[in-house]
């Protein structure tokens, strides 16, 4: 068995997620001690139990420590075994736990099963402190299909903090090999296209939004409007184009115009760093590019802590796959020496 210490680097949901999707996939058994140790409240929260009984269930695992505020897990997997699956985060907590979170934990395994899946997950699709659910379809995705993936996101209804009440179906087809990436040219500002969206919140909200998105940017941005379908009231604003993507949410007494500079402003600073991809998808690329073909390279405008977490579980399990050019906090490029095509 393989003993991880889930307080190592971030320590984080990431350790958790990455381990678990690669215990899942070599078929190795392992334990997380001391999860989420150095966190306000440690162990296990709603959305990563959800990830752990949910990838449980795909592959038949046994299981031990599967609780809220476990600061220790066991996880045995069986195999892969595709299918059609509903998991629910709010099932027994109430939580507007991210449903991204979740599909980014399964995902990757899937795709490796020998038969299509379909999931519908519930919970919170735009929540703080984790991707929404439009980054999964405009960013995440796309750049998967460049490796070779095919999967489709459908967002079915959005689910703001606290309520939560979201949902998304993804459907995913097996895929026998990943191919390598190298995505060091930064993308143009004009392949830039813009979203301003609000539930159950005065039309005028969306209206100020996109007003100060063209005022905020410095060249004329395609902008979409959405009344987006949600239980409870929010507001969102996203930027996306090719391997980037920058999203800003609305809160009590947050100014709509407040909301798109967020957004406006990390887009710009990633156009001036000229890197390849945003740190967002360099952390989640990071687990694909080791499972591909080949040798893949990456810029990333930031070289953060969970990128570097996430690289330290990958080696535990596949060996030495990554050289990091770069410091933490700054620009790096990223390259990783694949698995030759993974399979099981």
């Amino acid at each position: 068995m393989l003993v991880l210490d889930g307080s190592y680097g971030e320590g984080g949901g990431q350790i958790i997620r990455t381990s678990l999707s690669l215990a899942a996939l070599t078929g190795n058994a392992i334990r997380l001690d001391r999860i989420r140790y150095g966190r306000r409240q440690p162990g296990l929260r709603p959305q990563h139990l959800t990830a752990v009984r949910a990838l449980a269930q795909v592959t038949h695992a046994a299981l031990t420590g599967d609780e809220i505020g476990s600061t220790c897990l066991t996880f045995s997997p069986q195999g892969i075994f595709p299918g059609n699956y509903t998991f629910d985060v709010a099932e027994k907590t109430g939580s507007a736990g991210s449903v991204c979170l979740i599909a980014q934990t399964l995902l990757p395994v899937l795709i490796f099963a020998d038969a299509p899946s379909s999931l519908i997950i519930k919970g919170g699709t735009h929540v703080p402190w984790s991707p929404p659910a439009h980054y999964l379809n405009a960013v995440f995705l796309p750049a998967l299909r460049e490796m070779g993936l095919n999967a489709d996101l459908e967002i079915i209804r959005w689910g703001f903090y606290p309520l939560g009440g979201g949902e998304i179906r993804l459907r995913l087809a097996p895929v026998q090999e990943l191919n390598a990436i190298d995505w060091t040219d930064p993308p143009a500002a004009t392949d830039f296209q813009g979203l301003s969206a609000a539930a159950n919140l005065p039309a005028h909200v969306t209206r100020r939004q996109m007003q100060a998105l063209q005022q905020s940017l410095d060249w004329p941005l395609r902008i979409l409007e959405e009344k987006a379908p949600s239980r409870g009231k929010g507001s969102f604003v996203f930027l996306w184009g090719p391997h980037a993507g920058f999203s800003a949410l609305g809160a009590r007494g947050k100014p709509a115009e407040s909301v798109a500079l967020e957004a406006a402003m990390a887009l710009k600073r990633f156009l001036t760093l000229r890197t390849g991809v945003d740190c967002r998808l360099a952390d989640q690329i990071a687990l694909y590019a080791a499972l591909a073909a080949g040798v893949s390279r990456f810029s990333s405008e930031m070289i953060t802590s969970h990128l570097l977490t996430n690289i330290w579980v990958i080696d535990r399990f596949l060996g030495q796959r990554f050289a990091v050019q770069g410091n933490l906090g700054g620009t790096g490029i990223i390259m990783v020496k694949g698995s030759r095509g993974f399979n099981r």
